[in-house]
């Protein structure tokens, strides 16, 4: 069928109905077989070629909303964790404020749209929910069960905040970046709009 319906059979097909039209009126002779074979040729050598439909690939924002999907429900399996560990108030403090800013991020709506043309941002979002953050808690409660055999080193705690802190301020990095996006989306748009306002060279009344 996919010769049938090609162009080379169809250009071949319309001279070759040329040739019967030349045999029907005498003008092709006793070589009427030779004639419509012949142009039926000649009309699949001028078709032109068939056109490859281009490879589908995906489309890249596409492709990092799906990531933000995915990073969206291992988020709420690690909010999950940490609710479960008891952490000492000061860090639980932060843990809340850093989980509240990731949550904010990975929100389904316009924040993740601007978040999905942004592969570094997706990448250190990701890198906070699936690493740093799991390996900063978990690293402070197997610390803190030494310190309890081995009383008199550095407390955990400073260590589990500090790196909060800076998870914090990665986050917060992030959200600025988007930020800054938006800023620029609505300062290019009013300068759309003055432009085309009155001495813009537009067309007046």
């Amino acid at each position: 069928m996919g010769f049938v319906e090609s162009r080379k059979n169809i250009a071949g097909s319309v001279c070759g109905l040329g040739g019967l039209v030349l045999t029907f009126t005498g003008l092709a002779g006793p070589y009427w077989p030779v004639v419509v074979a012949g142009l039926y040729g000649a009309g699949a050598l001028i078709a032109p070629p068939e056109r490859q439909p281009l490879p589908d690939f995906p489309d890249p924002s596409a492709r990092l909303s799906a990531q933000l999907d995915e990073l969206r429900g291992n988020f709420e399996r690690l909010e999950e964790y940490l609710g479960q560990v008891g952490l000492p108030p000061a860090a639980a403090g932060q843990v809340t404020e850093l989980s509240g800013l990731v949550g904010a991020l990975l929100e389904p709506g316009w924040v993740t749209e601007v978040l999905a043309q942004d592969p570094e941002g997706v990448h250190v979002l990701s890198r906070i929910v699936r690493q740093d953050l799991p390996e900063a808690v978990d690293s402070f409660v197997r610390a803190r069960w030494w310190t309890r055999l081995a009383p008199g080193q550095e407390p955990p705690e400073r260590h589990l905040e500090r790196q909060l802190g800076l998870l914090r301020q990665e986050a917060e990095g992030l959200a600025a970046g988007l930020r800054e996006i938006e800023a620029r989306r609505q300062e290019s748009h009013t300068r759309y709009l003055e432009g085309r306002g009155p001495g813009s060279g537009g067309l007046s009344d």
